[in-house]
């Protein structure tokens, strides 16, 4: 990578097998954190910022689940279906 910071840096994950199980723990962290009174989006905005797993509940192994994944993988995932959605409604 060149200090340039003029171009633009491609990113790529490792398709389909990421999304699948960033979608899948993303979803059970969202059930358990509704399950248990929470915000899930405070809730998991907050972690993805931080990076602190404290702001996801161990209910259903929800802490354990989240940290199997990266952020990174996550927030693409999250991107990705709202870029989805937003492209089908444009249609």
């Amino acid at each position: 990578m060149t200090d340039n910071h003029e171009e633009t840096v491609m990113f790529n994950v490792n398709g389909e097998e990421v999304d699948n199980k960033a979608r899948k723990v993303l979803l059970t962290v969202y059930q358990a954190l509704k399950e248990k009174g929470y915000n899930p989006l405070n809730q998991l905005v907050g972690y993805l910022l931080s990076g602190d797993p404290t702001y996801i509940t161990s209910h259903q192994n929800a802490r354990s689940l989240i940290r199997q994944v990266e952020r990174d993988e996550l927030l693409e995932e999250m991107v990705g279906v709202y870029l989805q959605m937003a492209e089908r409604k444009e249609l």
